[in-house]
């Protein structure tokens, strides 16, 4: 499939939020920031619907929980009245951030792996993931490797928990990222589908 065939797949309500998501990706990022994968991710959170609300109570594009949302913005000092899931300018900017924030807690063997932990951990916590990393090093596996070792780890999460939460980084980083590598490039742009 041609990279032009592959872009026809992202949903019409991405267009109008592409130029400010690579705004505020190369303001948090830099201009090596992995466009496609904040995208990628938006898109498996709320399919770009700013209105989203899941069965769980997440909300906005980002699908932060309410009291995720209500710590970030205290550790960010935004306050009560700014802290809104549910605008567009704000998911965008604080999944940035909150990604951002993640991958800097966590250590890889390339920035790929890093991400998929990194997207673990917006998933489920990164407790979860140093847990998880803890349990692969006590069984002697390399817990700086995602993909075919950390996320084969449960350190404690129940089935469902754990297969959700291992299905998540796959998603966005081999089946959303690839549709959105014209927006920028993406964790994973040069890795072989691990």
């Amino acid at each position: 499939m041609t990279q032009v065939a592959i872009a026809q797949q992202i949903p019409p309500a991405a267009v109008s939020y592409r130029a400010p998501l690579i705004r505020v990706a190369h303001a948090e990022w830099g201009l090596d920031a992995p466009v496609a994968t904040f995208a990628a991710q938006i898109q498996q959170e709320s399919g770009w619907n700013p209105q989203a609300v899941s069965r769980v109570g997440a909300q906005g594009m980002a699908q932060f929980m309410p009291s995720t949302a209500q710590w970030w913005c205290s550790k960010n000092k935004i306050s009560v009245i700014d802290c809104q899931p549910s605008n567009p300018t704000w998911a965008m900017r604080s999944l940035v951030q909150y990604d951002r924030w993640l991958y800097q807690q966590i250590t890889a063997v390339n920035p790929c792996h890093r991400m998929a932990m990194a997207l673990s951990a917006y998933n489920g916590g990164l407790g979860w993931v140093y847990r998880d990393q803890k349990h692969a090093s006590s069984l002697g596996l390399d817990s700086r490797r995602y993909f075919s070792v950390v996320e084969r780890v449960n350190a404690g999460r129940s089935a469902a928990n754990f297969t959700e939460n291992r299905d998540y980084p796959r998603r966005i980083l081999f089946k959303y990222e690839p549709r959105y590598a014209l927006w920028g490039q993406g964790s994973c742009t040069n890795e072989v589908h691990p």
